[in-house]
């Protein structure tokens, strides 16, 4: 149940009530007709392509019992007898109004996330590792921004102790809006990278968007960061705790030492900066990059009072997000599904993991990383070199950086370049064998899934 009355709703988005309708229990919220629930509440939103306005009516008819809209695009007795209608001025600001409002009646502890790389990964072992002490909500795929981070607000309840809630942006000023809204408790930065200076123009400025997240902290609040990056190791404050975690600094709070690194798995040990060592973690991710970011969740367990013992219990639970570094072993090759986002560090991540499993030849398809501005041809050429500095036996790209690529790994014979996902998957289906390890990865919009889908039909 949301705990909200209509009069509530009104004075959180400033809104008018054009049309009266019975007061009923809430109990949910909604922008999409297609999936309105029962005695919910419906916001318009407008996009490039829809208005939201002009579903009103149909959404109400469904169930809505509140239907808040920044247009009346049809007669008020097409609604429900029912359905209140309010009227605001813009339905994007009142659906972050309201989720505020919302989350201020809430009495639960927020983790907020943000980083360039990473994100979903910790949110995911931040989750698993606080759930064997407390009830977590998180981010459900990836839902935050200013409209899917209020829609995990809104599916909040008293019964949950902790959410973990991530946080994306690409410019200035949107990690404060979504800050402003779920008002984070602890705040964790993954690492600071180029994503998104396409937009921000300098890694400095992608620094300063996203310490955003600590502008409504308090004295009690705590940011957790990796003191492994460069730019997050300058962070200092007056103004509330931070914590610091490395695989390299000993000055930090909590250093993993006896890092092992598995082909689908990493182990190792934490040393605070007291002395302490922990038992062994041991976790079905692989990639050194994971360790920094397994490192970022027990800090916050740590924080929250989980026991390493606890959180060792509640790793073992981890449910990892799709197509992020997902290790497919097959019966006769393996791939490593890691389609959804890319930048330079996570794509160098997912070579280094590459080149670590078992397996006769290591291939990587590799796709264009996006937002990435004049740096583009550059930081994809990088990228290439760093495959020609690993032990990999052929590179695949796709892309308006192809040449880019090329140009960086300079060994045409271990080259080859498609134009579309058809025909590279249609070439490596010819060329695969038994036991080889296929890296597949690019940003989402390249949908790079295909390929991945066409390679499970050939390893059943």
């Amino acid at each position: 149940m949301l705990n909200l009355s209509l009069n509530e709703i009104v004075e959180a988005v400033n809104g008018e009530i054009i049309k009266e309708g019975n007061e009923i229990e809430l109990e949910a919220l909604g922008i999409d007709t297609r999936t309105i629930q029962k005695n919910s509440i419906f916001v318009a939103i407008k996009g490039e392509n829809f208005n939201g306005n002009a579903f009103a009516a149909e959404a109400s008819n469904k169930g809505a019992v509140i239907c808040i809209v920044d247009e009346i695009l049809c007669e008020a007795d097409k609604f429900h007898k029912d359905t209140a209608i309010i009227k605001v001025a813009d339905t994007k600001i009142a659906l972050l109004q309201l989720a505020k409002h919302y989350r201020s009646k809430l009495r639960i502890k927020v983790v907020g996330i943000t980083g360039s790389t990473g994100k979903t990964s910790t949110k995911d072992l931040v989750a698993s590792m606080l759930s064997s002490k407390y009830k977590v909500f998180k981010t459900n795929g990836n839902f935050n921004n200013e409209i899917g981070l209020p829609l995990m607000i809104f599916k909040l309840t008293d019964e949950y102790d902790v959410a973990v809630l991530e946080m994306g942006m690409s410019n200035l000023g949107e990690i404060h809006r979504l800050a402003d809204v779920a008002r984070p408790n602890i705040a964790i930065i993954t690492n600071i990278g180029v994503s998104h200076i396409e937009y921000l123009k300098t890694r400095e400025n992608i620094l300063k968007a996203k310490l955003e997240i600590t502008d409504f902290f308090n004295e009690k609040s705590i940011l957790i960061v990796n003191h492994d990056n460069d730019l997050l190791r300058t962070i200092d404050s007056e103004n509330y705790h931070i914590f610091r975690i490395s695989t390299e600094e000993k000055t930090a709070d909590y250093i993993a030492e006896n890092i092992v690194l598995n082909e689908d798995s990493i182990s190792f040990e934490v040393k605070e900066k007291s002395n302490t060592i922990s038992p062994e973690f041991s976790i079905s991710i692989p990639g050194k990059h994971n360790v920094q970011n397994s490192l970022l969740a027990i800090a916050c367990g740590k924080a929250l009072n989980v026991s390493y013992e606890e959180m060792i219990e509640g790793s073992s639970l981890l449910e990892f997000t799709s197509m992020r570094l997902d290790v497919v072993k097959g019966s006769k090759f393996t791939i490593i599904d890691d389609c959804y986002n890319a930048s330079p560090d996570s794509m160098k991540a997912a070579l280094e993991v590459l080149e670590n499993a078992s397996g006769h030849r290591k291939i990587a398809i590799l796709g264009t990383m996006k937002e990435l501005g004049e740096e583009g041809y550059m930081l994809h050429k990088e990228v290439g070199t760093y495959v020609a500095a690993r032990n990999i036996d052929l590179l695949i790209t796709i892309g308006e950086f192809s040449e880019a690529f090329k140009e960086g790994f300079n060994e045409d014979r271990k080259f080859m370049q498609f134009d579309s996902n058809e025909k590279a998957a249609e070439y490596l289906q010819s060329i695969i064998k038994e036991k080889d390890v296929v890296l597949v990865k690019a940003s989402r919009s390249m949908k790079f899934e295909s390929i991945v889908n066409k390679l499970k039909l050939l390893n059943c």
